[in-house]
C-alpha cells in the first residue's frame, strides 16, 4: 500500500523512478520494491527521505489514497518519537513485531 502511494505521488510531480531515488539518496532497485510492494515495509528513515522529496509527511503517505485503499491511521509526534528511539536503540523489526504478538497473546489470555 506504501509503495503504491509513493509511486502515485511520484507521478503526480512528474518524476521517474530514478530521479525520484536521486533526490531521496536511495537506490533506485530498492525504490522499485518498494513501489511494487515487495519490500513493503521500508524503514522510518527511508520513508523520511522519500516523503521529504515528495513534500509529504511519514503520516500522509500512509493514509488512504483516492482509490479506496484500506486506511490506517496517521501517526501522531509521539509514536513516531517512540519507533525512532526503538530504532536507536537497536530494536528490529522482528523484536517488535514480536512483542506485539506478545502483546495480543497476554490480552487474548486474561
Amino acid at each position: 500500500m506504501i509503495g503504491k502511494r509513493i509511486k502515485q505521488l511520484r507521478q503526480k510531480m512528474g518524476l521517474t523512478i530514478s530521479e525520484l531515488a536521486d533526490r531521496a539518496g536511495v537506490a533506485k532497485s530498492y525504490l522499485s520494491t518498494i513501489e511494487r510492494d515487495i519490500h513493503g515495509n521500508p524503514s522510518i528513515h527511508v520513508l523520511e527521505k522519500l516523503c521529504a522529496v515528495l513534500h509529504v509527511t511519514v503520516p500522509e503517505i500512509m493514509q488512504e489514497n483516492r482509490n479506496g485503499e484500506r486506511q490506517i491511521e496517521p501517526l501522531d509526534s509521539e509514536w513516531i518519537d517512540i519507533v525512532r528511539e526503538a530504532m536507536n536503540s537497536g530494536v528490529t523489526k522482528e523484536q517488535f513485531r514480536d512483542f506485539l504478538e506478545f502483546q495480543k497473546w497476554r490480552h487474548t489470555a486474561k
